[in-house]
């Protein structure tokens, strides 16, 4: 039984139900018995070492290669016992010392002048498009779902955090509108079929981009609805009227929250209207999980409000509005994760053990995360005027009800081309 990582498990797990099994055979019972039990089984004793020195990185490894296996419950009851508990209590010397250097690494990734967005996004986003079919709605919605009203189901959710966001752009017929991050293209329709606007969307995932073309030639939007491999910093000579960026900050850095702020008012008209939905945190945090940062997302960052709103006010734009969704993203996590799980044999079939098991700790992790660590999602309308929008917020409301007869007699989307 390695010593150090009992003693690090036993002071982290004071609260819930964890039985451990070491390498030796030998056992250890923690917590005060409460919640839903969970076993976890370390096979060799290099493993139990990793874990102690840097369990941050090493435990979502080790469960990826089937060297930490779970033998009752499933990784998400583990990981929430261990979020629940609070990982700082766990802190040793040595692993505190590690943890400094992920964080010192990553704040000088963030900082540097070399642009690897499109390597950061190919990543993830240029995986099999037949993984992501297995999970998402039908429109392929990749960012936290709107459950208003509580209890609808996925598609309905994602629906109507579509709804929600269009309202608040105070969309005109003929206005021009670009999106930042347009991933498979469904935000984009719905804006043009809603709103009669044209909308360009840019990507830097070639695999997005072919599919949103697809797409929008299949409902016979490609007129009206044009996506482009473009990195938003080298957008030049163009304005639009709206702005909309969803689930793409988290992958800007915050080395760069100045300079995208200052092309947001570069590109938007003076009574032009953005409205920016992402991802945050309570804290600053510093830097990512590493396990995040070394299998899922490259390069992303999720920011404490504190630290977004100085480049926003250093542009001069005007902050309109601001929302906080604190619990939505859970819901969607754990409707993905469920989908997720239920695809097993497909999933491993398109990949294989390993690469399942990395996706399914990654759904776990960030669903815990959201119920555990105070992650949220926040909607930032932003705009030059201060005339362009209206002085109450009974506006969003008005307008959704519009949409939702849009809605009624929209034409069905058709599956994605797999």
């Amino acid at each position: 039984m390695n010593a150090a990582l009992l003693n690090m498990l036993r002071r982290l797990v004071r609260k819930g139900n964890l039985t451990v099994f070491f390498s030796s055979g030998e056992q250890v019972i923690l917590g005060d018995g409460s919640g839903k039990p969970a076993t976890v089984r370390i096979i060799d004793a290099e493993a139990e070492k990793a874990i102690a020195v840097d369990p941050s990185l090493r435990f979502g490894e080790l469960y990826m290669d089937g060297r930490a296996v779970i033998e009752h419950g499933d990784i998400f009851d583990v990981l929430s016992i261990a979020k629940v508990n609070g990982l700082e209590h766990a802190a040793t010397v040595s692993n505190m010392l590690v943890a400094l250097q992920h964080v010192l690494r990553q704040q000088v990734k963030s900082r540097m002048p070399v642009n690897r967005n499109r390597h950061n996004v190919a990543h993830h986003y240029d995986l099999d498009r037949k993984l992501f079919n297995l999970f998402l709605d039908q429109d392929w919605q990749y960012s936290c779902a709107y459950f208003e009203p509580p209890g609808i189901s996925l598609d309905e959710a994602q629906l109507a955090k579509k709804r929600h966001i269009t309202a608040k752009l105070l969309l005109k017929p003929g206005q021009k509108v670009l999106e930042i991050g347009s991933g498979w293209g469904g935000m984009a329709m719905y804006l043009a079929e809603s709103s009669g606007v044209e909308v360009t969307g840019i990507t830097l995932s070639e695999e997005q981009l072919k599919i949103s073309r697809e797409r929008a030639a299949k409902r016979g939007l490609s007129d009206r609805v044009r996506f482009e491999l473009q990195d938003y910093r080298t957008m030049q000579g163009r304005q639009f009227d709206r702005i909309v960026s969803v689930g793409m900050f988290e992958h800007v850095g915050i080395g760069n929250y100045g300079r995208f702020f200052r092309k947001v008012r570069e590109l938007l008209k003076p009574d032009g209207v953005m409205l920016l939905h992402s991802i945050g945190q309570v804290y600053k945090p510093w830097a990512t999980n590493p396990w995040i940062e070394k299998y899922i997302f490259p390069g992303g960052y999720i920011p404490a409000l504190s630290e977004v709103f100085p480049s926003v006010e250093s542009t001069r734009l005007l902050v309109k509005d601001v929302e906080i969704l604190p619990m939505h993203y859970a819901w969607t996590l754990r409707a993905w994760r469920q989908r997720f799980l239920a695809r097993r044999e497909e999933v491993v079939k398109l990949f294989d053990e390993r690469f399942f098991r990395m996706w399914e700790f990654y759904l776990a992790a960030s669903e815990a995360a959201f119920l555990h660590d105070k992650h949220f999602i926040f909607q930032l309308q932003l705009s030059p005027s201060l005339e362009t929008v209206p002085f109450a917020r009974g506006y969003i409301e008005a307008k959704e009800r519009e949409l939702m007869e849009f809605e009624k007699t929209r034409p069905p989307l058709e599956p994605v081309d797999i």
